[in-house]
């Protein structure tokens, strides 16, 4: 099972990390008992190759007609490139802001109007910053098939967003198969595992914290 390959992958990296007991503070002040840093797959060599399989796979299976894979920056950058070449296929990604010199570039790659991409990013927690990179190919007259993302949250944010965007969003693992693994391989607390998923359903209500 490609999820639980994946989350195994993460755990043992720490790419995903579990502190329920001692939670992390996010930008947002919100806190929260898991942290996750995907860019720690890229230096992993069979965790990388895990990854890229996974994304590769799920291109395949779920966004056949897919004729480019388009990274976002700066995460999905390297996995997008790996990805590319697995599958033969061109790439290119998608910055945070137009570049104020040159061209000003937002879209970097021979991407035309019309093209059918594959967004690739590494976590969606609200995807707003996801899809953010939709509209500004959706603008520019690119066919945006969906997203390959390597963790998702699962937050019901992030999802409303997609589905109110009609973008389809395929993980290769989730919140909810990543708790039951560190369950059993004993990352985590058996009674912890609710504490996550309060978190995740309810991220603005600390009260997981008192469980």
């Amino acid at each position: 099972m490609m999820e639980k390959l994946i989350a195994k992958d993460l755990l043992s990296i720490n790419a995903v990390f579990l502190r329920p007991e001692n939670p992390f503070t996010w930008a947002s002040g919100i806190k929260s008992p898991i942290y996750c840093d995907n860019r720690l797959t890229l230096s992993d060599v069979k965790v990388r190759e895990d990854v890229e399989n996974a994304l590769a796979q799920i291109i395949k299976t779920h966004f056949p007609e897919c004729e480019m894979v388009m990274g976002t920056a700066t995460a999905g950058i390297a996995h997008a490139a790996i990805v590319a070449t697995k599958l033969n296929m061109p790439m290119g990604y998608v910055r945070a802001s137009a570049k104020d010199h040159g061209r000003a570039n937002q879209i970097e790659g021979k991407c035309e109007a019309g093209t059918k991409v594959v967004v690739i990013e590494d976590l969606i927690s609200t995807a707003g910053s996801s899809l953010e990179v939709v509209k500004v190919l959706q603008d520019n007259g690119v066919e945006v098939l969906g997203m390959a993302s390597i963790f998702t949250y699962g937050m019901k944010k992030g999802l409303d967003r997609l589905a109110e965007a009609k973008v389809k969003n395929v993980s290769c693992s989730n919140l909810d198969v990543l708790v039951d693994v560190a369950v059993e391989e004993g990352y985590i607390k058996p009674e912890d595992k609710e504490k996550l998923i309060h978190f995740r359903n309810n991220p603005s209500d600390e009260s997981w914290m008192q469980k």
